[in-house]
């Protein structure tokens, strides 16, 4: 059963949940979660606070980014989507009443579905675009959080290949907004675009 609590309870319980349970994150010290998990999951708010409609969270992991979001959005329909059974386990218990948790890939998926897709140390920003721009309709964003050795280039050509506009980058966030439909064939069959990355 959903827990229907507080949502900085809820938050706050789920990362020392996210600590203690092995496999979900190396970060031991619960300081250094709340930073990595809470806070860098919540600088993107103000972006999908721009866009209406359900969003899904493409690898969710142990929760972050899509857990923080869906509790600071309650009225908003947000899918966790993770392909992993025991990681979904997780998520289950700590997912608020808006939040669905789904165990699958992002490649099965129905098309154009939702408003907004977020990742976030999911994959390489370019296959992190073929998985999620696929899912958002046009004029939806996809929003993709960037490591320091990120190629914004090879993402700007992917971006666009996609239907989507060259990214805007919002507090070290890439927002990709969709301005036309993706073409057929995208995304690829699972696991294609992780091996033969476009670009």
């Amino acid at each position: 059963m959903k827990r229907v609590i507080d949502p900085n309870e809820l938050l706050s319980d789920w990362l020392d949940a996210v600590v203690a349970t092995p496999g979900l994150t190396a970060i031991r010290d619960r300081e250094h979660a709340r930073e990595m998990l809470l806070e860098d999951a919540l600088r993107a708010l103000p972006v999908v606070e721009q866009y209406d409609g359900p969003v899904i969270d493409v690898g969710s992991g142990g929760g972050s980014p899509g857990l923080p979001l869906a509790a600071a959005l309650p009225h908003r329909e947000v899918t966790l989507l993770e392909a992993e059974q025991r990681k979904c386990d997780f998520l289950q218990r700590w997912a608020p009443p808006n939040a669905q948790v789904v165990w699958g890939r992002a490649e099965e998926q129905p098309l154009e579905a939702w408003d907004v897709a977020t990742a976030k140390a999911l994959a390489q920003p370019v296959v992190a675009a073929e998985w999620c721009l696929p899912l958002v309709g046009i004029g939806g964003a996809v929003i993709l959080w960037l490591g320091e050795s990120a190629d914004l280039d090879k993402l700007a050509r992917v971006s666009v290949q996609l239907g989507a506009r060259v990214p805007e980058l919002v507090d070290g966030l890439a927002v990709l907004l969709k301005v036309l439909p993706t073409p057929p064939g995208f995304p690829r069959r699972v696991g294609v675009a992780k091996k033969r990355p476009l670009a």
